[in-house]
């Protein structure tokens, strides 16, 4: 318990720093924002509390709200993003429901699974934060594309995250 509580800790200012230091700085054109830092609030363990995940969240955004002098905006999606993750859970529950100490992960409940739940939580993620941002309908359809695309972007680094750092056997 404690040894999971200090992985998750070490996980959060890992995101966060790989996402201020290197992704922020890396030019990939005006439709591809990729927030790799979303994989901390994807894969806390299915038992975290809400009001943690909240908190979690909320300290989340706050850290990168301050480094992108966004002014609350990642905040509001990572909280969302955290308020909408139980239900997302709740959808996609196996028959059996998930194992205790478990993680949604691709390596515990495979590649579909994890895609079409990460997938979703990311979307709403970035379609929370991209609108916010710009704050007006009129750029609506290009909003909208910079959302499926740097959605799509955002999925393909947190898989690969996961293949990356993760042993096969290894939950966390």
């Amino acid at each position: 318990m404690l040894t999971e509580i200090f992985r998750n800790i070490i996980r959060f200012f890992l995101l966060v720093l790989v996402q201020v230091l290197l992704i922020k700085n890396i030019e990939l054109g005006r439709f591809i924002n990729p927030f790799m830092y979303v994989l901390f609030i994807i894969i806390l363990p299915f038992e975290t509390p809400k009001w943690l995940l909240l908190f979690s969240a909320f300290a989340l955004g706050i850290a990168i709200d301050y480094f992108y002098d966004t002014a609350g905006m990642h905040s509001a999606a990572c909280v969302l993003m955290a308020f909408v993750r139980p239900g997302i859970l709740k959808l996609f529950s196996p028959r059996d429901g998930y194992e205790f100490g478990t993680q949604p992960t691709v390596q515990y409940l495979g590649i579909p699974w994890f895609l079409s739940y990460a997938g979703i939580l990311i979307f709403l993620h970035h379609f929370f934060l991209f609108f916010i941002e710009v704050f007006r309908f009129s750029e609506f359809f290009s909003t909208f594309l910079r959302v499926i695309i740097s959605s799509v972007f955002t999925l393909l680094l947190v898989v690969m995250a996961q293949y990356l750092f993760q042993g096969k056997k290894e939950q966390g």
